[in-house]
């Protein structure tokens, strides 16, 4: 675990294990590492990434959550990735053109520890090139990512998913809920 973190605060990016599916990931406060996800996936900059908090401290760091966002983060059985207006103390290329993040609060523990070891949000992204299926299993994952990604954290060889891509709401500041993913 300190190998991973030691590699993610030097602007490494990782592939990874996440709370959905298989993840491309790096330090979410390291702009550069950021833009060697974007050119891993050949993903334009004008799409937004997810990033991971570990705790509801970390999350009200970056955001002003709505009340709602406790209420919907405790009832939904599956991960819930919430958009947020306003984010604060991340790189702009985080933050979409409506300066808007999205942010998913995991409860995975692995996760959890890369971040709290870290001591603060990751980027979760897909294991994917743009527009391509999303690798469930390590076998999935293309030849391209895996040539891209600077190192293959241990545990994605043997990942199980056990959930689907996490749903995604945008909750406005004013309690508007809009469906992106279900």
């Amino acid at each position: 675990m300190n190998e991973i973190v030691e590699k993610l605060k030097q602007g490494e990016t990782m592939l990874y294990p996440t709370d959905t599916i298989l993840g491309l990931g790096c330090d979410a406060k390291n702009a550069d590492a950021i833009e060697k996800i974007y050119k891993i996936k050949d993903r334009p900059s004008s799409k937004s990434l997810i990033i991971l908090v570990d705790s509801p401290k970390m999350l009200q760091d970056i955001v002003e959550v709505p009340e709602l966002a406790w209420d919907l983060i405790d009832l939904n059985e599956k991960p819930l990735t919430i958009i947020y207006d306003n984010p604060k103390g991340l790189p702009a290329s985080l933050i979409a053109e409506d300066n808007t993040i999205a942010i998913r609060l995991t409860d995975d523990l692995f996760c959890k520890k890369i971040i709290g070891k870290l001591n603060g949000p990751i980027v979760s992204t897909s294991a994917n090139l743009s527009g391509q299926p999303s690798p469930k299993v390590f076998s999935e994952v293309s030849k391209e990512i895996l040539e891209r990604v600077d190192f293959v954290v241990q545990e994605t060889k043997t990942f199980v998913p056990q959930s689907t891509a996490s749903t995604i709401i945008k909750l406005s500041l004013d309690n508007e809920v809009k469906v992106i993913r279900e």
